[in-house]
């Protein structure tokens, strides 16, 4: 891999509480790297939501949100609409919405993906089997949520995760469950005005 790539390790995951206490959050990625949270482009993170609650309203960002851990999630939207997430299920959303969660067969862990709307696009699929992916542009996350996969000649652990930003010079990654069940989740950012 030519273009500028990191691996974090799930160890190195500092979780931070939420002021609700409702759960707990762990930041993998943004960008600009180390941008305050008012001022990212984007950012990924896993949060573990240990009971039901508000989620906080984020002006500005569209969200997509990918159940990862747990049997079930229900996001209420006030406007009416009411989605039951199982495991593996995403759903996309506006941060301005307000989205209440229930938590029917106990706590439960997502991945999210934060992009600010006016700036970047972005996309979450969910992979399980071996194959070439293509990425012509923009950056790239992958966690390894379940089981260990192999990402050309790295190895993510569960928990893990490769972020690459590929630039506009495109790049294949080569992803191969290396366990049984193993899932990879596959989270792509685009600069607006560039096509994906």
């Amino acid at each position: 891999m030519s273009s500028a790539f990191s691996i974090i390790r799930a160890a190195d995951l500092k979780a931070v509480p939420w002021k609700n206490g409702g759960g707990a959050t762990r930041e993998i990625a943004a960008s600009p790297k180390g941008a305050a949270f008012d001022a990212f482009d984007w950012r990924v993170s896993v949060a573990d939501v240990s009971e039901a609650g508000a989620f906080s309203v984020f002006e500005g960002i569209d969200r997509v949100l990918t159940l990862i851990e747990g049997a079930e999630m229900v996001l209420i939207d006030s406007a009416g609409p009411r989605h039951v997430l199982a495991r593996w299920d995403s759903l996309a959303f506006a941060g301005e919405e307000k989205i209440t969660a229930e938590l029917p067969r106990g706590p439960t862990r997502d991945f999210n993906l934060m992009l600010r709307r006016d700036r970047v696009s972005g996309s979450v699929v969910v992979r399980r089997e071996a194959e070439p992916l293509k990425v012509e542009q923009g950056s790239v996350v992958l966690v390894s949520a379940l089981g260990e996969f192999a990402v050309n000649d790295e190895r993510l652990f569960q928990g893990d995760a490769l972020v690459l930003d590929a630039g506009h010079g495109g790049q294949v990654l080569n992803i191969e469950p290396l366990s049984k069940g193993a899932v990879l989740i596959d989270a792509r950012i685009v600069s607006k005005g560039t096509r994906t």
